[in-house]
């Protein structure tokens, strides 16, 4: 009979065995964050300035072209080889014509990274019109009300102008009723049926876009967003938006915000077979940003990050993107 040590119980599990030291850990790990599931936001202005900070949002910029090229020359230096590209215009009107304007900012952009970079940068664009209206709404204001059906046009025209001009993935984040199924029709009979959608497909009312609508200069000049975005406490509309979007033709849905909404993204993750994309919006950049002082801050984000991809997210968008990079691959 083997000697008993005293004091030794005899158990019949011993999960810590499994988490004795870092190298056991790496080999049971069950989830990884690595930099092809990142997506970095940038925002294109025109202007003179290379870059201007941006108040709301510590260490972020707007760009101009140049400065933008410049930022994606160090993105991809770091490994970070996809982007979404936000558009802020020098002219807005009713109509947000300068988001479908061939010569309009992120068309100017795509065709210049094009131009220098060729197909090393991935690049998605946000199809919207909130950036290009003087009322800040995501479509047609008409008695004070978002017309559903006249804005699918102009959405469609965005995301074909943006085909044009090079765009990898047109990303609607409107959440306007049928724009999916207008976008995919449109851009199917002018060619492109190769481009990908990324559907904005639960983007919540959230009080955590503050930061961005500062950076995008986007803010909604009366009321605000609820008629159109989601209602912050209802799960089984969620999935019915994004059950819709699949039909008329997604190839990616979107759940935004992320961390407030990490259910959301599990029973996405458990529906549907789709890739899930998660945006981890400013507002949780920022609060992250504020509470560095007090938390451990680098493992305070990868925490936060592999969270997302534990809920079931395939990407994120991520203002910490370059912060990563430099953590997971120090140069």
């Amino acid at each position: 009979m083997l000697p008993h040590r005293g004091g030794d119980k005899i158990l019949k599990e011993r999960p810590r065995r499994l988490r004795r030291d870092e190298r056991i850990r790496r080999l049971v790990r069950e989830t990884e964050l690595n930099l092809e599931h990142i997506i970095c936001p940038l925002f294109v202005k025109e202007m003179q300035k290379e870059k201007v900070p941006i108040i709301s949002m510590p260490d972020q910029f707007q760009f101009s072209v140049e400065g933008l090229m410049k930022e994606i020359e160090e993105l991809l230096h770091l490994s970070i080889s996809s982007v979404i590209l936000f558009g802020i215009p020098e002219r807005k009107d009713e109509f947000g014509s300068s988001a479908y304007d061939e010569n309009g900012i992120v068309q100017r952009a795509l065709r210049e990274i094009r131009r220098r970079f060729g197909d090393s940068i991935y690049v998605i664009t946000d199809v919207c019109l909130c950036e290009y209206t003087t009322h800040g709404h995501c479509g047609i204001v008409k008695d004070g009300q978002v017309d559903n059906d006249e804005t699918l046009e102009l959405l469609a025209r965005v995301a074909l102008s943006h085909a044009q001009a090079g765009s990898d993935m047109v990303a609607p984040s409107d959440m306007m009723d049928g724009r999916v199924k207008t976008i995919r029709e449109v851009l199917d009979r002018n060619g492109f049926s190769h481009i990908p959608i990324l559907s904005y497909a639960a983007k919540y009312a959230s009080a955590l876009y503050g930061p961005f609508r500062a950076a995008a200069e986007s803010a909604p000049r009366f009321g605000d967003r609820r008629s159109y975005q989601m209602d912050p406490p209802n799960s089984r509309e969620a999935l019915k938006e994004m059950r819709l979007d699949i039909e008329e033709g997604a190839d990616i849905i979107m759940v935004k915000p992320a961390l407030f909404y990490l259910d959301i993204i599990s029973l996405a993750r458990n529906l549907f077979d789709l890739p899930i994309c998660a945006y981890s919006v400013s507002g949780e950049y920022t609060m992250i940003k504020l509470a560095a002082d007090y938390l451990d801050y680098r493992r305070t984000v990868e925490e936060a990050m592999i969270s997302i991809r534990r809920a079931g997210a395939d990407m994120i968008i991520t203002y910490f993107a370059k912060e990563l990079a430099r953590w997971m691959h120090p140069h």
